[in-house]
């Protein structure tokens, strides 16, 4: 479920991305396309407007208009010019300074319009270059108050060289109706942004306002034109590009701008989406009934074996419980038998030894008992603070009193107050298979060493003793139940000692391991969690 859901979302993120970047490269490429449809159409105005000047200035009464009585121009271009005014809204002259050569009466309100066409002042000193060049300058007048996009004129201004020397004497300044192209899709709107305003049919003045600030915004900051920038109009996220229509020009430059609408693309990913969450949750749900067969089918050993498991510890506590009551009657007969006089003293010792091996047989099945509460879980300690440092003193008096421990030397450091938390009975099970099995694997006049300290909040005793160390191969399995090693094939026992300490000990909080076996010394580490006295806590009650 986790890795189809995982998945799903990769799939769904991925998809919507790539379909928003392929829409705004799409986006991109008709955006470039209406310019280079607008560059061509530049191209070929500019080319007539050229050959146009060039035929204008080689009339003499124009030239010497320019360069001997400037008030004279504008009448002695007014017929050469009409037929320009067809297409053109205006035109205007410009000096050798780069000033406007402004017509007769050109600000006077005259019901008459001037054949130059009608200019307010503000947009006829727009006209005007810091200098002349040999190439033409194009650029675009605003109107004086905000208006939509036909009220702003594209202007061409075309030099005028000398016939004499080559040299720019003037400049001939067309005012047009900028060029647009037809929109190819529905959802582009197009405008023309100068002047630090934004002009565009169809939006609204808020509107209007917020694209030129974005557009303003993102010249400031050094973007790149053909970067995209996304805002959002009313309720609906927008496209935006703008590219410079007059690179390289002397007049103040001036934008085209594009706006797409995104809401195609919404709709687009919406309907993508949910055919990616439908085909997820269609997966999810042929996965879900797939996992409940093939877990019903996988699970079915897995069942079995708990229910053996079960079984098997609840054979082992049933065989346990009824393996104490015939060994109690068994040892008691023997016992029974032993306290009679005529038996010899060879039948007396075998006697001895099959109460022995009672003691021994009841041993086992008490370790075996105590093993099947711990595997079925039913073993549970209330833990109190033990004084550790007792009953290890306890343990080594028993240890002591054992046959052959008297060829031993036993060595102890433990303080007498090393308090855990723990449950004595259990504690003293741990401590004694482990000095069990330092004595049982010792040699002929070894030693047991046994060393117990506070480590932080834990409690480590240590216990080793001298004797054939564990090969390396067996120590991994040492702590398995009814494992005995080489060492051991001649010592009794039944290999659960060890087993049995380390699960208690992980019961109680604390674990138990081999620390060291080699050079005739094997040592094993148990830690404790610690606690504090028993008689903190009854001072603390009070």
């Amino acid at each position: 479920m986790v890795i189809v859901s995982a998945i799903t979302v990769a799939v769904l993120y991925i998809t919507e991305r790539n379909v928003e970047i392929n829409v705004a490269l799409e986006l991109h490429r008709q955006f470039q396309s209406s310019l280079a449809a607008l560059d061509q159409l530049q191209e070929i105005r500019h080319a007539t407007l050229a050959e146009r000047c060039k035929s204008l200035v080689g009339r003499s009464r124009i030239r010497a208009a320019l360069e001997e009585a400037p008030d004279l121009l504008y009448p002695s271009a007014e017929n050469d010019l009409s037929d320009l005014m067809g297409t053109a809204r205006f035109y205007r002259f410009l000096g050798a300074d780069g000033a406007v050569i402004r017509p007769r009466a050109s600000t006077a309100q005259s019901a008459k319009p001037l054949p130059s066409g009608f200019l307010d002042p503000r947009a006829e000193a727009q006209l005007a270059l810091p200098r002349l060049t040999v190439t033409p300058q194009t650029g675009y007048v605003a109107p004086a108050a905000v208006g939509g996009p036909e009220q702003v004129s594209e202007i061409i201004a075309t030099p005028i060289r000398s016939t004499e020397t080559g040299e720019v004497i003037a400049a001939l300044v067309l005012g047009f109706d900028p060029i647009q192209g037809a929109p190819a899709d529905p959802d582009l709107r197009s405008g023309l942004f100068c002047g630090g305003r934004l002009f565009a049919a169809g939006l609204g003045t808020d509107d209007g306002r917020s694209v030129a600030g974005s557009v303003a915004r993102g010249i400031a900051a050094g973007r790149e034109e053909g970067e995209d920038l996304r805002l959002n109009l009313g309720a609906i996220p927008q496209l935006m590009f703008y590219k410079r229509l007059n690179p390289g020009s002397l007049y103040p430059a001036a934008y085209e701008v594009a706006l797409y609408s995104l809401a195609p693309l919404q709709r687009r990913q919406l309907q993508l989406r949910w055919q990616i969450l439908g085909l997820g949750s269609a997966v999810l749900l042929a996965g879900l009934v797939a996992s409940r067969f093939v877990t019903r089918r996988l699970s079915a050993p897995v069942e079995k074996l708990a229910i053996d498991s079960e079984r098997s510890a609840r054979f082992s506590a049933d065989a346990s419980h009824q393996l104490k009551t015939p060994v109690t009657v068994l040892r008691a007969g023997l016992e029974e038998l032993l306290a009679r006089s005529h038996f010899t003293p060879e039948e007396c010792g075998e006697l001895s030894a099959l109460i022995h091996q009672t003691y021994r047989l009841s041993t086992l099945i008490d370790d075996l008992l105590l093993l099947s509460r711990m595997d079925s879980g039913r073993l549970k300690l209330d833990l109190a603070p033990v004084n550790l440092g007792e009953l290890i003193a306890a343990s080594v008096d028993d240890l002591g009193a054992l046959p052959a421990s008297e060829e031993l030397a036993i060595e102890t450091r433990a303080p007498d107050q090393l308090w855990i938390a723990g449950e004595k009975r259990y504690t003293e099970i741990i401590l004694q298979n482990l000095l069990e099995n330092a004595r049982k694997y010792n040699r002929s006049g070894g030693r047991i060493r046994i060393t117990a300290a506070v480590a932080g909040e834990a409690v480590t005793v240590r216990v080793g003793n001298t004797g054939q160390t564990i090969p390396a191969g067996a120590q991994t399995r040492i702590f398995e139940r009814f494992h005995r090693g080489g060492i051991g094939e001649n010592v009794p026992g039944y290999g659960l000692g060890l087993n049995l300490a380390r699960e208690l000990a992980r019961i109680h909080g604390g674990e138990l391991s081999l620390a060291a076996s080699a050079d005739d010394w094997t040592e094993f580490e148990l830690r404790f969690v610690a606690a504090v006295p028993a008689a903190s806590f009854a001072s603390g009650a009070r």
